[in-house]
């Protein structure tokens, strides 16, 4: 039975974003690392977005950048100057080719293709089984979800952010390829929180995604006829589907850090690195995992990995609020965007806000379901 230094279960975007800073560090040259995932990493499977106001390590897999965005609802429309911010798409297979082209190099480093089956941590090490193996390691980072763990409990709540998007090539020229579309809450809500999310790569290319934050999710059909109804709206009626994404997020303050220990670190969304009030997963994830590799590099009991901060109990402030009343959506983000000022708003989605900037950003929300959601968090830490 082989063992390992680090075995990493899921190799997601967390995972590999955490070997490759740790290569990048230069401190683990002696470490043996065992990456276990059942995807290949080889497609293009999903897409990844963030902002930032300077170059990153990423760059080499940013497939487009953007200075201005779109925000709309059913009676209004802002464009937003993101300066100094740069609104960055990352292509799946394009992370995944950058990674994986550093890991090929490391000697220290093996990939297996295979399902996890169990994680148990002994006294000395812990023990990885997969169909065909078995494994021992010093120390587990587990980025596999336990989706029925969440689900099973209802002090936190739990929303998803779901969506199916189709890249299309239109006959019509329809977009601006220079600004995305943020959010477009003028699609009918039916109840919800719903909205378009566009990223335009040239006047007939786009990323379409029909987006909801909400507890259920929808039938395929209902995703596709809002986006071919939106079209409609565009003025495209001559196009080709070149390629579909589907997704869903989970969106929720569960405490998933009371469930790491001595030997097994949950990370990604296992561990809730994404971001619970947006469901923005990139730049939370980048952040977390330079975090980890510092330490990694001093510490060895994972349970002292984690810093509850402010923007933990906003983000659950949000989601009590989406949670109790879904609809009411589109008028917060609405309240945030009318007159808000776009580089604050996305310091403060970024967790780098003073109090009294935070204070700039909620004050421009409805009082009265925040006010609420307080009461009901009181209510939440009492039990």
């Amino acid at each position: 039975m082989k063992h390992y230094n680090y075995i990493f279960t899921g190799a997601g975007l967390s995972a590999l974003m955490t070997v490759y800073k740790m290569i990048q560090s230069g401190t683990f040259v002696d470490q043996s690392i065992l990456l276990i995932d059942e995807n290949t990493k080889k497609e293009n499977d999903r897409t990844w977005c963030f902002w930032k106001t300077t170059d990153s390590i990423w760059e080499n897999s940013i497939s487009k950048k953007w200075d201005s965005a779109l925000f709309a609802n059913a009676t209004f429309s802002r464009d937003l100057d993101l300066k100094p911010y740069h609104y960055n798409m990352v292509k799946g297979l394009d992370f995944y080719n950058q990674v994986f082209e550093l890991i090929a190099k490391q000697a220290n480093i093996t990939f297996l293709n295979e399902k996890v089956l169990d994680i148990n941590e002994l006294e000395n090490h812990v023990f990885v089984a997969t169909p065909f193996e078995n494994f021992t390691c010093d120390k587990v980072i587990n980025s596999i979800y336990r989706k029925s763990e969440v689900e099973n409990q209802t002090k936190y709540p739990l929303l998803q952010q779901h969506f199916i998007g189709w890249f299309i090539k239109s006959k019509e020229a329809v977009f601006n390829p220079e600004r995305v579309t943020f959010m477009d809450f003028s699609v009918a809500q039916k109840g919800n929180t719903r909205f378009m999310y566009i990223l335009p790569t040239s006047v007939n290319e786009a990323l379409l995604e029909y987006t909801l934050f909400s507890e259920k999710l929808l039938k395929k059909e209902e995703y596709e006829q809002e986006i071919i109804l939106y079209m409609k709206r565009l003025g495209i009626t001559d196009y080709e589907i070149v390629d579909k994404e589907q997704g869903s997020i989970p969106m929720t303050c569960y405490p998933f850090w009371k469930k790491n220990t001595k030997k097994v670190l949950n990370i990604g969304t296992s561990g809730g690195w994404t971001k619970a009030s947006t469901g923005y997963t990139f730049k939370s994830s980048d952040k977390k995992s330079t975090d980890l590799v510092t330490f990694l590099q001093k510490e060895t009991d994972f349970r002292k990995f984690y810093n509850k901060t402010k923007f933990w109990f906003y983000d659950l402030l949000l989601l009590d609020v989406l949670y109790q009343k879904n609809e009411l959506g589109a008028l917060i983000f609405s309240s945030l965007f009318k007159k808000g000022n776009p580089d604050l708003i996305f310091k403060f989605l970024d967790e780098e806000t003073s109090f009294w900037e935070d204070f700039q950003v909620i004050w421009k929300c409805p009082k009265k379901p925040f006010l609420r959601a307080i009461f009901n968090s009181v209510i939440r830490a009492i039990k």
